[in-house]
Formats: structure tokens, C-alpha cells, sequence
């Protein structure tokens, strides 16, 4: 049996290490996956570019350089074409620069509000960049579609995940399991793509 490969998320977030080692587990991949040490101390990336793609190549090149294992970063958010695609980069940082998902939530459905159905289509957009010493070595998109609800619903998940409703399972992101999630999620759909084309790469 070969060994597990090394793969370090470019993050700080306990939460997306376990999102992401729910998906590695469920596909058996042989990777050993952990946040990457130090990457609290680095000097913040400002995700400013105006596609997820600059953004998580920007990041996964920027934490490449502290360590000479694989690095992925990742960039996510919300696109409602019906409001010339925002809130899309600027998803976390919507309602402004500190906002909370509270916010978020109450300042996308506001802009909403009186749209009809084909007006409330959305979807969420995940995209991964795999780097190594400064080298990018793979960017992987997905998308999943759903319609922003005129309320939250659930009380799972996180971001838009209340009000993004999801119609496979009829229910919003935030009613799902967190199996379901990884299942039909824009960031589980993501992250298995990388999985399969991860042993190659190194």
C-alpha cells in the first residue's frame, strides 16, 4: 500500500478541516490532510482579485512558501446572476468588512426582496488551487445551483447556507446533514475532483 501523501490546507479553520477530511474519508483517499502550521502567523492575504480562481491561486501560492508540501486553498461564495452576480468574492464581507452572516443574510434578502422565482436563482462556487514551492499544480472549480428563499431556514451550516435552497432534497443548505452536504455541496464536489487527480501531481 503506498503511503499517505501530505496535503496542508491553507487555512486556519478547524472547520474546513473537518468538512474536507469528511469528504477524504468517505472516498478512502490516501492523503494525510492537516491545516498548515504557521499559517496564522503569516502576514493575511488581502482576497481582492475579482474572480475566486486569482484569489485561491493568490493564497495557495502565498502559503506555499513556508513549506515544501503540497498546499490547496480555496475561495467560496454566493452568485445571484439577478444582481449582476453579487454577492460572489465578496460573500464573507458582503454587508461590509466585518460583518456577520446575520447581515449578510438580511442585506442579500433586502436586495431581493420583490423578485420573482427565476430572479431568486443562485449558486454557490468553490474554487481550489493546489500549489508547492511557489508552483501552482492544479485549480479545480465547482458550482452547485439552488434559489435564495425569502427566509432562513435551518439551523445548520453556516454563511447563506439558511436561505440557499437546495431543490434535489428540497430543503436549504442549512436543513441537510452534513454527509448530504459533502455529498452535493459546491466545496465537497470540489474537493473530490482534487482527491482524484492529488496522487499524480507530487
Amino acid at each position: 500500500m503506498n503511503p499517505a501523501k501530505k496535503l496542508y490546507l491553507a487555512s486556519s479553520n478547524a472547520g474546513k478541516l473537518k468538512e474536507f477530511s469528511a469528504v477524504a474519508s468517505e472516498v478512502k483517499a490516501a492523503i494525510d490532510l492537516a491545516l498548515l502550521p504557521g499559517f496564522s502567523e503569516l502576514p493575511v492575504y488581502l482576497e481582492d482579485a475579482p474572480t475566486f480562481s486569482e484569489n485561491a491561486v493568490g493564497k495557495a501560492l502565498h502559503a506555499s512558501r513556508i513549506t515544501g508540501e503540497a498546499v490547496c486553498a480555496d475561495d467560496s461564495g454566493l452568485v445571484v446572476p439577478a444582481l449582476n452576480g453579487e454577492p460572489a468574492v465578496r460573500s464573507a464581507r458582503y454587508a461590509g468588512p466585518d460583518a456577520t452572516s446575520e447581515r449578510n443574510i438580511e442585506k442579500l434578502l433586502a436586495a431581493l426582496k420583490g423578485k420573482n422565482s427565476d430572479e431568486r436563482k443562485a449558486y454557490f462556487v468553490c474554487t481550489l488551487a493546489l500549489a508547492r514551492k511557489g508552483n501552482v499544480l492544479a485549480v479545480i472549480s465547482s458550482r452547485v445551483d439552488g434559489a435564495i428563499l425569502q427566509a432562513p431556514r435551518g439551523s445548520g451550516g453556516f454563511g447563506y447556507d439558511p436561505v440557499f435552497f437546495f431543490a434535489p432534497l428540497n430543503k436549504t443548505f442549512a436543513e441537510i446533514s452534513a454527509s448530504e452536504k459533502n455529498l452535493h455541496s459546491h466545496r465537497g464536489k470540489a474537493f473530490r475532483r482534487l482527491l482524484e487527480v492529488f496522487p499524480g501531481m507530487l
